[in-house]
């Protein structure tokens, strides 16, 4: 049954890397630009929180699919971007990081701005009395906090994240998602084992992170 484990056309290890490198820089990019819009939203600028605020309500509400062909469609094939890539498989793959980012990062945002609101107003209030700017209240008082207690909500977010990598086999990245329709294909004999091995794959990505996130989120939960 498990015999198309054994063909070298079927380079498993490669595809759950593909995964692995998906998820891994996709989790810093939307981590990244999930900070920058939580910023925005609770920023005293109307235009900033205006921007924030529909683009979040925009991204998170249109299927992941259409942003990830979206990015390969209209920023590739038609606006000529590479993102430094020189090759379709390496633009490819940078294209569909940019989407997942894109996409979750608003996830990151919901997640930090619940964090924002578990956070005293007073500690704000008198941070901005000893003269603190909003950009210094926001990084070293409500942010930190922020982040401690929301850590096992962005958990979730990290392993919606490494599952929503299969859907980069949309733009023709040949992560395990796209592995697992080759083998669908050529092994019809093998369906449920194909199956059963793709699935454990994800187990053994998604099960020690949600463990060991949810381990830290208890050292760091704040205290109040």
């Amino acid at each position: 049954m498990f015999d198309f484990l054994d063909n070298p056309q079927y380079d498993l290890l490669g595809a759950f890397w593909v995964t692995v490198q998906l998820a891994l820089y996709s989790a810093l990019g939307s981590l990244i630009l999930g900070t920058l819009l939580v910023g925005m939203r609770v920023s005293p600028v109307p235009l900033m929180r205006g921007f924030a605020t529909t683009y979040v309500n925009a991204v998170r509400n249109t299927p992941l699919t259409i942003v990830l062909i979206g990015c390969s469609l209209v920023l590739y094939q038609t606006l000529g971007m590479t993102l430094a890539g020189d090759d379709s498989k390496t633009i490819g793959f940078r294209m569909a990081v940019l989407g997942l980012a894109a996409y979750t990062g608003t996830f990151v945002c919901e997640a930090l701005r619940s964090g924002i609101n578990t956070v005293p107003v007073g500690q704000a209030e008198a941070a901005r009395a000893l003269g603190l700017s909003f950009f210094q209240v926001l990084t070293l008082i409500v942010l930190p906090q922020a982040f401690r207690s929301v850590i096992a909500p962005l958990a979730n977010v990290l392993i919606a994240l490494t599952k929503n990598t299969t859907v980069a086999a949309a733009i023709g990245v040949a992560e395990a998602s796209l592995l697992m329709k080759e083998m669908v294909e050529n092994e019809a004999d093998a369906l449920l084992a194909v199956f059963g091995v793709i699935a454990f794959g994800f187990v053994l990505l998604t099960l020690p992170t949600g463990l060991l996130l949810g381990w830290v989120a208890k050292r760091m939960a704040v205290k109040r």
